[in-house]
C-alpha cells in the first residue's frame, strides 16, 4: 500500500549557508513528486535527508504520521536511484539486483521470486547474467532501479537518475520510469534540474530556488500559469518585456512600454493599480507575427528554420530582443523585415516590476 510524506518546516545549513529554509511539503499516495531546481537551490540535499543519508537541523519528515527523522537509514524501507547508477561492477545482474534482499537475509526461494518478478517489470531479463561493463547506459539504469525496487520500499528516491544519458535515451528512460511507477503504485520523490523531464514525468512538481519553494502544482498548471517571474522564467522558455498598467472605471488595459499596442485584461487581481509598472513574460509560441495588423513594432535580426518550425528574434521598439517562434509556413520572412507581434491576452503572464509577483487571478 502506498505512503504519504509529509515534510515540515524542515532548515538544514552548513556552517553560515541556509540551503533549506522551513521548507513544508505534503507528498500524496502514490504519488510520483519532483523536485526542480537550478544547481545548489537544495533538492539534493533534501531527498537524502529523506532517506537519513543528511540530519536534520529543525523541522520534522513524517511518513504515513510516523516521526522518521532518529530512524536509522536501513530502517526506513526506502530505496534510492543514484545519479551515477552506483551499481557494482565486478556484480552480474542478477546479482547485483539480490544484493538488497541478501542484506535483508531473504531465502532463497523468494528471493529467485523477486528477482525474476522485477527484472520482467523492468524489462532486461535477457541480461541477467551480463556484468555492468557489458550493458548501456540506459540499461545499467534499470539494473539500479531494480535494485531499488526489488526490496519492496515504502518509498522510492530518485536523484538525477537520466543527466548521465544521451537525449534520446533519458527520452526512453523516462517514459519507463514513469510506467514502472505508476504500475507499481509506489511512492515517489524524484530531482531533477531538468524542466523537459520534470514537465513530462510529474504528477506534481515543487519549485525551488535558494531553499525555498517558488510553486508546487501539477506540470500545466506551473508551465501555464508560474506564480512568480523566477519560475517563468525557469519553466521552459519565456520573453519578458515592460509595461504598464491602464485603468478605467470598467476595464483594464496593459501597455507596452515604448510602443502604443495595448491589450485588455480581463483576468487581473483586483488590487492591480492604475499606472502600475509591470513586467509581462510571454513564451515564444504565444505570439502571432505579421506584417500589417496592429501590434508590438519589431524588426527580425534573425531567422532560424527548425523543419518544423521557425524561431525569429524580433528586435522591438523597447530595445529587447524577443523570440517568436511560428509553425512552418510556405514563406519565411527574412532579416530586416518589419513586422507586428499580436499575443493573445489570455496567455500572458504579468509580475509586478518590483516584487515579481504573479498579477494573475488564481485559477485564471
Amino acid at each position: 500500500m502506498s505512503v504519504s510524506i509529509q515534510i515540515k518546516k524542515v532548515a538544514k545549513s552548513y556552517g553560515d549557508v541556509e540551503v533549506l529554509k522551513d521548507l513544508s511539503l505534503d507528498i500524496k499516495p502514490g504519488e510520483l513528486f519532483t523536485l526542480l531546481g537550478p544547481s545548489g537551490c537544495g533538492k539534493t540535499t533534501l531527498l537524502r535527508m529523506v532517506i537519513g543519508f543528511n540530519s536534520i537541523d529543525k523541522g520534522v519528515i513524517e511518513v504515513d504520521d510516523q516521526v522518521i527523522n532518529d530512524i536509522p537509514v536501513n530502517k526506513r524501507k526506502m530505496g534510492m536511484v543514484f545519479q551515477n547508477y552506483a551499481v557494482f561492477p565486478h556484480m552480474t545482474v542478477k546479482e547485483n539486483i539480490a544484493f538488497g534482499l541478501k542484506v535483508h537475509k531473504m531465502d532463497k526461494e523468494e528471493m529467485e521470486r523477486r528477482i525474476d518478478e522485477i527484472l520482467r517489470v523492468v524489462r532486461i531479463e535477457e541480461h541477467k547474467d551480463k556484468r555492468p561493463d557489458q550493458l548501456s547506459g540506459g540499461q545499467q539504469q534499470r539494473v539500479a532501479l531494480a535494485r531499488a525496487l526489488v526490496i519492496h520500499p515504502k518509498v522510492l528516491l530518485m536523484d538525477e537518475p537520466l543527466s548521465n544519458l544521451d537525449a534520446k535515451l533519458r527520452i526512453e528512460m523516462r517514459n519507463a520510469i514513469r510506467n514502472i511507477q505508476e504500475n507499481i503504485g509506489i511512492t515517489t520523490l524524484y530531482v531533477t534540474h531538468d524542466q523537459e523531464e520534470a514537465l513530462a514525468i510529474s504528477d506534481r512538481i515543487a519549485v525551488l530556488n535558494d531553499g525555498v519553494i517558488q510553486q508546487i502544482g501539477e506540470p500545466k498548471e506551473i508551465y501555464s500559469r508560474p506564480q512568480n517571474l523566477f519560475v517563468a522564467q525557469f519553466i521552459g522558455t519565456s520573453n519578458v518585456l515592460k509595461g504598464k498598467i491602464k485603468k478605467s472605471t470598467e476595464k483594464c488595459f496593459i501597455h507596452y512600454l515604448g510602443d502604443d499596442y495595448k491589450e485588455e485584461m480581463s483576468n487581473l487581481i483586483s488590487k492591480v493599480k492604475d499606472g502600475q509598472d509591470v513586467l509581462l513574460a510571454i513564451r515564444p509560441q504565444d505570439f502571432t507575427l505579421t506584417e500589417g495588423e496592429e501590434g508590438i513594432s519589431g524588426i527580425i535580426e534573425n531567422t532560424v528554420f527548425l523543419g518544423l518550425n521557425t524561431h525569429y528574434f524580433v528586435k522591438v521598439t523597447s530595445g529587447e530582443i524577443v523570440e517568436v517562434i511560428q509553425e512552418d509556413d510556405a514563406v519565411l520572412l527574412k532579416e530586416g523585415t518589419a513586422v507586428k507581434l499580436k499575443v493573445n491576452p489570455e496567455k500572458i503572464n504579468i509580475f509586478d516590476a518590483i516584487t515579481e509577483e504573479t498579477l494573475i487571478k488564481a485559477g485564471e
